[in-house]
């Protein structure tokens, strides 16, 4: 095993000096033996990806080289050292059965994923902080990191957080697809009773938990909200956030992606945007495909002005709400078009992405993420096996090996490390931040 990595690394070094003496551009085998290399060396770390509730089920365990994006030899096949686990519940009735149901879920979703270092401890572990998370790969192990995305199981109870931190959650995102009793989703799911702004950005719950995240040191993810409720974070939070599965309105104008403004402002509070892998948020959809799209609409009475990438109108107007097995069947037939395989996103659009957001806010605010097995996946990186791939278009458009450890994961773990110094400095709860010892599993 030294040999062999001695051997990449080698062919690596002589590449590049003999690209360096020739001037000429590097072919696909060299920029791999690169990418191959550098990615043993960096703690490349997926900022969020999901598992489906039967994971673990025969065929669907995580070390089993599978049917879905993520499992453990495909992370080592990728030479991924991490990734945040994303314990998400869809957004569902706000009612207390609703809300207790949602939890329940919840915790089911925690059991599955803490699951994958009890049941295979000698290849991963869970990791509370930053710290742990490069203790962890270097320990030669798979670090699984903690995350909520969609505060629905939480309703309006902000003490429940708490518990969660206590299970081990460091990263909290508020909303998916739909507004929750915390704050406004960026797709509002007007076909099924929503409203825009309902919040005018965060409620007042949704207020009182960023006061209390930054307390506990838990890093907060911005994705998927409103403009306003970005807004609202951002004039609260006394840490530097992260939007851990996002893109950019300039290449795909929807509001589910960071205008040009909110990407500054992003990087004003010293966050970082973690570029997602999720095709229809990368580029726009063939004029074919949209108008597939728009004949769907048409058929269940939803206006065609709806963004390209998305199932939910942007405007109120001319909207009536579908009765729930009708949204549902809605819902299946618009994604099977918007997710048709023939039309994904290629690597190069994603890191297109990449580009922009770097060229407009800096290299130390820009990351990486995949949002595997909740839509995720371009053309060349459609499981964590193909990580490399990322690496070595990077290195094709001629990022520096140190600028790619940051996109993948050094800036992500850099705000991450300033939430929880901030918690730890400025924190007077008695139950205030405290780590698990590296490796354990919680």
């Amino acid at each position: 095993m030294t040999f062999y990595r001695f051997s990449i690394g080698a062919l690596a070094g002589l590449i590049v000096l003999a690209v360096a003496a020739t001037g000429a551009t590097p072919s696909n085998d060299q920029l791999q033996a690169r990418a191959q290399a550098l990615q043993k060396r960096i703690v490349a770390f997926d900022s969020h990806l999901d598992v489906p509730f039967d994971y673990g089920s025969p065929g669907l365990e995580a070390g089993t080289d599978g049917t879905t994006q993520f499992d453990l030899p495909k992370v080592e096949r990728g030479l991924l050292k991490g990734a945040a686990l994303a314990i998400f519940v869809p957004q569902g009735p706000r009612t207390p059965e609703g809300i207790e149901q949602a939890r329940k879920d919840a915790l089911a979703k925690y059991g599955i994923i803490t699951g994958i270092a009890a049941k295979y401890p000698q290849q991963a572990a869970i990791a509370t902080s930053p710290e742990e998370v490069r203790q962890i790969a270097a320990q030669g192990k798979f670090a699984v990191v903690l995350s909520i995305l969609n505060g629905y199981p939480l309703g309006q109870d902000v003490s429940g957080i708490d518990e969660w931190y206590r299970k081990g959650v460091r990263i909290f995102g508020f909303v998916h697809a739909g507004n929750n009793d915390l704050a406004d989703s960026s797709r509002p799911n007007l076909l099924q009773g929503d409203t825009l702004d309902e919040h005018g950005g965060l409620s007042d719950a949704g207020k009182r938990l960023v006061k209390r995240l930054n307390e506990l040191g838990i890093l907060i993810d911005v994705s998927q909200l409103s403009s306003n409720g970005l807004r609202d974070v951002l004039s609260l939070t006394k840490a530097p956030v992260a939007a851990t599965h996002s893109n950019v309105r300039a290449i795909v104008d929807h509001p589910r992606n960071l205008s040009d403004e909110e990407l500054l402002a992003l990087k004003n509070n010293g966050g970082v945007i973690q570029i997602s892998a999720y095709s229809s948020w990368v580029r726009p959809l063939p004029p074919e495909v949209q108008e597939r799209a728009n004949a769907v609409r048409r058929e269940f009475g939803v206006p065609t002005e709806t963004p390209i990438a998305s199932a939910a109108p942007r405007s109120p107007e001319g909207v009536h709400v579908l009765p729930k097995e009708k949204f549902e069947e809605y819902n299946k037939r618009i994604h099977a078009v918007l997710l048709d395989p023939s039309v994904k996103a290629t690597l190069a659009q994603f890191v297109d992405n990449i580009d922009y957001a770097v060229k407009k806010i800096g290299v130390d605010h820009v990351g990486i993420s995949s949002d595997f097995n909740h839509g995720g996946g371009v053309v060349g990186w459609d499981n964590e096996g193909e990580s490399a791939n990322v690496t070595a278009e990077l290195l094709r458009r001629g990022y520096s090996e140190g600028d790619i450890a940051k996109l993948w994961g050094g800036n992500f773990l850099r705000v991450w490390s300033e939430a929880q110094k901030a918690a730890a400095q400025k924190s007077t709860a008695s139950n205030g931040p405290q780590t698990a010892p590296a490796g354990r599993a919680l």
